[in-house]
């Protein structure tokens, strides 16, 4: 099983706003006289990972990359603190890992907010040492498949025998270019129509029947 951080596992930024992250990012960045490197619309984006990336198309290498990595990096740690649990994210890890399934992290976060975020919920034990995320070649974020093919190399799982759960099409993505099953989760009918309209053939809108269908037996990875 591939999980997706941010969505299916917890809302990473809900107590420490996206919005504001992206911001300072940009802040930063005019700091560094470095105004230029963003489009008006990556400038007025409310996600960091558009500023990370766009920064990275232009400067790929870079230390300013790294630099920009790291903070951004500082921020979601600060984030994992009051990240909110998706519904019945925790109960359904903790009952594949006890029927034997083997899971990972697959993520654009950065994996040690992953491990932290899951540390508060004494869920790390359930995952590691599978957590792949961000890394400063950000042309490996998904939807590049890089961290989905390192889960299934080092686990030693066909793709085929996979699943990965997402909230985004970049996860649909990069799990149909790693020939992985996807499972799509959205917390609200307008993030489950950007999926269907992406192409996922199947959409979750709670983790809840998973979970009863995995207890009743029906359903083991």
């Amino acid at each position: 099983m591939l999980w997706d951080l941010d969505g299916p596992i917890c809302r990473l930024f809900a107590g420490h706003k996206a919005e504001r992250v992206a911001e300072d990012l940009v802040e930063w960045l005019e700091g560094q006289g470095l105004r230029g490197l963003l489009t008006p619309s990556e400038r007025d984006s409310l996600d960091p990972q558009v500023v990370l990336r766009a920064v990275g198309r232009s400067r790929p290498g870079s230390d300013l990359v790294a630099g920009l990595e790291e903070r951004l990096t500082q921020e979601e740690l600060r984030a994992a603190a009051s990240a909110l649990p998706t519904a019945y994210a925790d109960p359904l890890i903790r009952t594949w890992s006890a029927v034997g399934v083997r899971l990972a992290v697959t993520t654009n976060n950065s994996p040690l907010a992953a491990r932290t975020y899951l540390d508060t919920r004494g869920l790390t034990g359930c995952f590691a040492p599978h957590l792949y995320g961000r890394t400063e070649e950000l042309h490996h974020l998904k939807p590049h498949p890089h961290c989905l093919r390192r889960a299934l190399n080092a686990m030693g799982a066909a793709p085929s025998a996979a699943l990965m759960i997402g909230d985004a099409p970049t996860d649909l993505d990069a799990a149909r270019e790693a020939g992985v099953p996807f499972l799509g989760y959205a917390r609200n009918e307008a993030k489950a129509k950007v999926l269907r309209a992406a192409g996922a053939e199947r959409v979750a809108r709670s983790l809840e029947p998973l979970l009863r269908l995995l207890r009743s037996g029906r359903v083991v990875g």
